[in-house]
């Protein structure tokens, strides 16, 4: 071998690992100069730790879904990255994990308080919540703290246990249980179910719990309203809670957080203790002999199955031999002239029924025009299939002719209640209809959908999840504000 082609290739292999090596110190170097944003965007995901639960993170027939789902997601979009989840099954453990390899901020519900404010930086505030003192029905309602009589237990580092300390000063024989691996609506559930007597929850998870545990009642605030807030590591530089900020700001200003809320709290409003016990009975004795065909129904046809039930419920409260006074029958209560339509030739035959049904609200949702999407297109379709797709357009017409949009379910629902009226319904096609009824029965039906969807949720076992940023098959909790 030549002695010198020998040197020459030893000098050259130094010098590829000399440049091999500089590119990496640069690369490092280049790397440890990068903003947290900055990081964020290279690798093209936002890591979101939070709690799954109804107002928070779960997912149904539509996705993924969940208030702080829902708005970390947009917030991602503003940033064009992708948004990655990872839940946790305590409060404790999701608050040690912020900032840390498995996510780059928290939102779950979160509230803003003093201890917390020591430990971490929070975004502008996105909802406002009260904390509340819940007792149960029946038993004496309280009026102070010095009044309770029984075992008041609340979450292990909530804020509702940082405001029961403050409030001591002035209650000095308050005490009290913290549960470590409790969450929001068990201890809701508890008081409802008598095992417990007291506890503390947030107005949100209230107004959303008290429609399954209709048991409860709320006594009084224990709390000036409390801001709810992203959470962020206080060791980051800020740039990402920075631009964290400006998304929440231009979001509240242009409007689309208040319709996010009216989206998805809408329904907690709407809330009749009667209602929800007879509900939650036959969700009991009932349900389970056609959850099965509601579900096989829904994946037929690519729908979510607790709004198939839903429809089912409104129409016969799952009862397949249901008859009204005009005929109609069925577990979807079909008139003739449908269930021939449809192809129904048994319409006591609740698979038939439910089968025959889905398909006529698929079709009245197909026939209104493509501009319409949802979820206004099926809430029109669901009016349809109560009041009829002709008295639908002709409230849709006079929709327009106030100038307000047809596309709009919020909008033509001011509308249907004058079909009733001569001075309205005289100037549409169809003539008169019972336009207060449609209104009611898509109200009902979301609330029954939001009822089911919820007691799935509270329904799923909860479980340490696997340390990964995407989780797919989580097992929900709901922990409202915390």
């Amino acid at each position: 071998m030549d002695p010198l082609s020998s040197g020459m290739k030893n000098l050259r292999n130094r010098g590829m690992l000399i440049a091999i090596t500089l590119l990496c110190l640069a690369y490092i170097s280049d790397s440890t100069h990068l903003s947290d944003l900055e990081k964020v965007v290279k690798r093209g995901h936002l890591v979101v730790l939070t709690l799954p639960g109804a107002t928070t993170y779960f997912e149904d027939g539509d996705g993924k879904n969940g208030f702080e789902y829902v708005l970390a997601k947009a917030f991602a979009d503003s940033l064009n990255v992708e948004l990655k989840v990872t839940t946790k099954s305590t409060l404790p453990s999701l608050l040690l994990s912020i900032g840390g390899p498995q996510g780059d901020f928290a939102a779950a519900n979160l509230v803003h308080t003093e201890d917390r404010g020591k430990s971490f930086k929070f975004s502008y505030p996105y909802h406002q919540v009260v904390q509340q003192l819940i007792y149960r029905a029946g038993d004496q309602k309280p009026k102070t703290l010095s009044q309770l009589k029984g075992e008041l237990s609340v979450i292990a580092a909530s804020s509702h246990s940082e405001n029961l300390q403050q409030l001591r000063q002035q209650f000095p024989s308050l005490k009290w249980v913290e549960e470590t691996d409790a969450e929001m609506s068990e201890l809701i559930r508890k008081v409802h179910d008598g095992e417990i007597s007291y506890t503390v929850t947030d107005s949100l998870a209230y107004d959303i719990n008290r429609h399954i545990y209709p048991n409860t009642r709320k006594a009084f605030n224990v709390s000036a309203p409390q801001a709810l807030a992203w959470v962020f590591p206080r060791h980051g530089d800020g740039t990402l809670i920075k631009a964290a900020n400006q998304f929440l700001q231009q979001y509240t200003e242009s409007g689309q957080l208040d319709a996010l809320k009216q989206q998805l709290f809408a329904q907690t409003k709407r809330f009749s203790a009667a209602d929800s016990k007879q509900l939650g009975q036959l969700v009991n004795s009932r349900l389970p002999t056609y959850e099965a065909m509601f579900r096989q129904t829904a994946e037929k046809y690519d729908l979510d199955w607790h709004l198939i039930a839903a429809i089912a419920y409104q129409e016969s409260h799952w009862n397949p031999r249901a008859k009204s006074p005009t005929g109609v029958r069925g577990l979807m209560m079909l008139t003739l002239d449908t269930a021939k339509e449809m192809g129904v030739t048994n319409r006591l035959d609740p698979a038939q029924s439910l089968e025959g049904g889905v398909a006529y609200f698929l079709k009245l949702k197909s026939r209104l025009p493509e501009r319409i999407k949802d979820p206004d297109r099926s809430l029109f379709a669901l009016a349809a299939y109560n009041v009829g797709f002709g008295h639908l357009e002709d409230a849709r017409v006079l929709t327009a002719r106030n100038n307000h949009n047809p596309d709009v379910w919020d909008d033509v629902r001011k509308h249907l209640p004058r079909l009733s009226k001569k001075k309205y319904y005289s100037t549409v096609k169809r003539g008169y209809a019972r336009g207060n009824e449609p209104v009611i029965y898509v109200d009902n039906i979301q609330y029954y959908r939001s009822y089911l969807q919820l007691n799935s949720v509270s329904k799923q076992p909860t479980f340490d999840p696997p340390q990964s940023n995407e989780i797919d098959n989580w097992q929900p909790i709901t922990p409202g504000s915390l």
